[in-house]
């Protein structure tokens, strides 16, 4: 699944209408950036990249964050009452990073399934 693909389902989960801009391009310009329109502007939303969003999506899906530890690597794994199973990602040299997609793809589960 593409990152875009990603994005649009974490999105429908969180009741979010994005839109893609065309003049703003996100990392090696093969992705459009995601934007919501809110009230008279438009905010940009990449919980993949920006931490605050990653937050505030987890907070809304109310998921829950944990770190384990398996055959002397760590993970992070999402769990949420909808999904039938936790979401696990080994924690590669960014941690952060890891989280945010974590946190997407436990939201793209739960937007597939809406």
């Amino acid at each position: 699944m593409t990152d875009r693909e990603l994005l649009e389902l974490a999105a429908r989960a969180a009741g979010i209408t994005l839109e893609y801009i065309g003049e703003e391009w996100v990392g090696n310009s093969d992705e459009l950036m995601p934007v919501y329109y809110e009230g008279k502007t438009y905010h940009s939303w990449n919980p993949l990249d920006d931490d605050g969003d990653a937050l505030r999506l987890a907070v809304y899906l109310r998921l829950i964050i944990a770190w384990d530890r398996w055959n002397d690597n760590d993970y992070v794994c999402i769990r949420h009452r909808d999904l039938n199973e936790e979401i696990g990602i080994q924690i590669d040299q960014s941690p952060e990073k890891t989280v945010r997609r974590a946190i997407v793809m436990a939201a793209a589960e739960i937007g597939r399934a809406m």
